[in-house]
């Protein structure tokens, strides 16, 4: 049975350029850094969780949610195929239930702050903003973009960033948890202007503080799509 199914709506990344040497203690065992451009970056997500069912159920007030993350980009060559995928420094969700599901069943680094979003549209312009605080710090993602969806080109920027696959977590040293993420190709909006408002160092940890005063290479937004989340398995070392 599968872990999650649910949608994944308007989902909001700002990418940025990061000194690998900061993400090496990060990496899960099995895998490494994907460079694109021979570049390491680090991406800020907002994204909506709409319909969720963990374990084919449905739990209360558990069934729509906003999650922002801040990922990094990895790759495990396995019998001469290279899997694509992400490693999450944080997850922030408003439940508590998904956080102590994902920290506990995925080792995956969940927390629990109180969170909105808002979302405005009309022919010609869309509107999403994401809102995040704790402790009376507050954080902000918002995007204008244009109203029309485009196709993702192969081989370009945004395909190197958004098709991904599989989700990696580091459980020790040398033991890690994969996981399939099953969902179709995904279009995205061109963007008009964006605004990022974040406590970096705060919500992340002081090596990341540094991304506050960085501009992001570059802002998208997807659309999104159903998507399905498979039972972890485990990569280890033979011993």
């Amino acid at each position: 049975m599968s872990f999650l199914k649910a949608e994944w709506r308007k989902l909001a990344m700002a990418n940025y350029e990061i000194d690998p040497d900061i993400l090496k203690k990060y990496v899960p065992f099995g895998t490494e850094l994907d460079l694109w451009g021979n570049k390491c970056y680090v991406s800020l997500v907002g994204l909506v969780f709409l319909n969720t069912r963990l374990l084919g159920f449905k739990i209360p007030f558990h069934i729509n949610f906003p999650e922002i993350n801040l990922r990094f980009y990895v790759k495990r060559y396995i019998n001469n195929e290279c899997k694509k995928g992400v490693v999450f420094i944080k997850e922030i969700v408003p439940k508590y239930a998904i956080s102590f599901f994902a920290n506990t069943i995925y080792k995956e680094n969940y927390e629990t702050y109180k969170m909105n979003y808002s979302f405005e549209e009309n022919d010609l312009i869309q509107h999403i903003s994401y809102n995040w605080g704790k402790n009376n710090l507050l954080n902000s993602f918002t995007i204008n973009s244009f109203n029309y969806l485009k196709e993702i080109d192969l081989d370009s920027e945004i395909e190197f960033f958004i098709e991904r696959y599989w989700g990696y977590s580091k459980f020790q040293n040398f033991k890690t948890y994969e996981y399939e993420v099953k969902h179709p190709t995904w279009k995205f909006f061109d963007i008009k202007d964006f605004k990022i408002d974040v406590h970096f160092e705060d919500v992340y940890g002081k090596e990341f503080g540094f991304l506050k005063n960085n501009k992001p290479y570059s802002v998208f937004l997807l659309e999104g799509s159903k998507v399905t989340v498979e039972s972890k398995s485990v990569i280890e070392k033979n011993v």
